[in-house]
């Protein structure tokens, strides 16, 4: 912005305003000389009427100049610091914008008043002056003409110079709707406003006009050409108007509209840079301010998204993604989360104490979902895999996983259950530690029976004082060993029936001769198939483990 740029901002609004009244006085005065006739002589040989006729002009003019100086003296001071480059207070910028936004109402109100005074003035002065019922009635109904005309084309004006020039100064960053204080100018106000100046003035001035000119001129024939010839000019002239107004209000309707459409444009093409130039406090403003925040909600959802991305591959990371190499052992796994992050987890621990041929499995399952529970699982892990790499029981693993957890989590409420088993088969033996989760399940195929691992104690990060104990238990040949989280058996459809544990163990049943990856599977497309077409609401692990000759 330069200094040039800088006065014409200062003073577009007032002289937008001062181009108006020129505008609806040179019209008014000049129709007024075509079709009527002067007043008598002995009028103007009053000092009265030639006082009025000399002074109030001018004066009306310098009162509305001087009104509007002092009215848009904030405006001034604020692009005054703008220029200049120093910090503007939130007062001083609130009331500049508020006083912006509201004065193309407040020089309708100043310009009506004025040419109302004068409508009064002028026909009180003349009725003294003995002019008669026509002089009085003419200038009462040229000082309203005046002061109608005025108020259209000023608050046109106006609005294309707030829209254009001044808007983007005062918010850069939109947000017109939001000013405490300030008068919305509403489209229907527009149209109302076009209407008015293209249509109903027109209307209404024909039928005035001809009242007017039979009244002064009593031979029909001057009467006629006459009227003929100031229709004519009135024709001209409102449709001249008329169609500067209708650019007017179409290029300011039309402006903000194609920019919210390439704004969208750009949104649906997955940018999100673009922001709508918001000018306007009407209804496509505020739309423009609703889009520019519903991008910037966009944008912080895909780094959301992006983040979300990439805490699901650390995550998907720090699962198993091989299963271990165990004689006598077939091992398969996997975590199906609701979200792009979950809370259950599965690992596989080789531990030196136990020897080659043991191995240690565990699951888990944090309370609710989402990233808060993926942060806790992560930690869950880490104490885990650090403790069981140090020697001592299975009790004494999971009760010093316990005290950490607990001295994070316990005001928060959050726990995890955990199933901790290991596998001897050099031995054939099993051994486990059950934290609040649900027990593992034993499928032996030659009996047909399900036994399930029991000895429940509390899930970690309850209370650092709980203490767990150990089961154990014998394994054989030909049976099947599965290890899973709520999320399978509470799996609901949509009549809210759940899929329970019966359907899981028929599940294992039938395909119990097959390889524990193909078992896995199985259950997996079961329970899509029961909740189709219903989307999963919690995370789904599964580890099965075939116990081989």
């Amino acid at each position: 912005m330069d200094r040039k740029k800088l006065f014409f901002l200062k003073f577009a609004m007032g002289g937008a305003n001062f181009l108006a009244n020129l505008v609806g006085v040179a019209f008014a005065q000049g129709l007024s000389t075509w079709v009527e006739r002067p007043l008598p002589d002995f009028v103007w040989k009053n000092p009265l009427v030639d006082l009025l006729e000399i002074f109030f002009s001018p004066m009306a003019f310098a009162f509305i100049s001087v009104v509007t100086a002092l009215y848009e003296k904030p405006l001034r001071r604020y692009l005054d610091a703008v220029f200049e480059g120093q910090p503007i207070g939130d007062p001083l910028t609130e009331k500049a914008r508020r006083r912006l936004l509201n004065e193309p109402y407040m020089t309708m109100a100043l310009d009506l008043s004025m040419w109302g005074l004068a409508a009064f003035l002028y026909g009180l002065v003349l009725w003294q002056a003995g002019a008669g019922v026509i002089p009085v009635r003419r200038a009462v109904f040229n000082s309203l003409s005046i002061g109608l005309i005025t108020i259209t084309v000023a608050f046109f004006l106006q609005e294309h110079v707030l829209q254009k020039h001044l808007a983007p100064h005062f918010f850069p960053e939109g947000g017109l709707s939001a000013v405490p204080g300030a008068r919305r100018i509403r489209i229907g106000t527009r149209l109302a406003a076009l209407l008015l100046a293209s249509n109903l003035l027109p209307l209404l001035s024909i039928p005035l006009l001809y009242w007017r000119i039979v009244r002064t001129h009593t031979d029909p024939q001057a009467a006629i050409k006459i009227m003929g010839a100031a229709v004519l000019t009135y024709a001209l002239v409102f449709i001249a108007v008329g169609v500067v107004l209708t650019i007017l209000v179409s290029r300011n309707l039309s402006r903000p509209l194609a920019e919210i459409i390439d704004t969208l444009h750009e949104i649906r093409n997955g940018r999100f840079d673009q922001k709508v130039r918001v000018t306007t406090n009407d209804e496509i403003g505020f739309t423009g301010d609703a889009i520019n925040e519903m991008t910037e909600g966009l944008k912080e959802r895909e780094r959301m998204r992006q983040s979300l991305g990439l805490a699901m591959e650390v995550q998907q990371n720090l699962l198993p993604k091989t299963a271990p190499r165990v004689a006598g052992l077939d091992i398969a796994g996997a975590s199906i989360y609701c979200e792009e992050t979950g809370g259950d987890y599965f690992d596989y621990l080789q531990r030196a104490e136990a020897g080659e041929a043991a191995i240690s499995v565990v699951v888990g399952d944090v309370s609710d979902h989402g990233v808060p529970s993926a942060m806790l699982m992560t930690s869950v892990r880490a104490f885990l895999r650090q403790r069981a790499s140090r020697r001592g029981s299975l009790p004494a693993i999971i009760a010093d996983v316990n005290r950490q957890l607990a001295q994070d989590v316990e005001d928060t409420g959050r726990f995890v259950t955990l199933f901790f088993m290991e596998i001897d088969r050099g031995n054939g033996i099993i051994r486990w530690v059950n934290a609040g989760h649900d027990p593992a399940v034993i499928y032996d195929r030659g009996t047909d029976a399900f036994i399930e691992l029991g000895r429940t104690g509390l899930p970690v990060g309850i209370s650092a004082e709980t203490d767990y104990q150990e089961g154990f238990r014998e394994i054989s040949a030909d049976q099947v060993i599965v290890i899973g989280t709520d999320g399978i058996w509470e799996a609901c459809n949509s009549l809210s029936e759940m899929f329970g544990k019966r359907r899981f163990q028929e599940v294992i049943r039938r395909t119990a001769e097959a390889a524990p990856q193909e078992i896995l599977e199985g259950v997996i497309r079961e329970v899509k198939e029961f909740c189709y077409p219903l989307q999963a609401a919690d995370d789904l692990t599964l580890v099965v483990i075939k116990v081989n000759a």
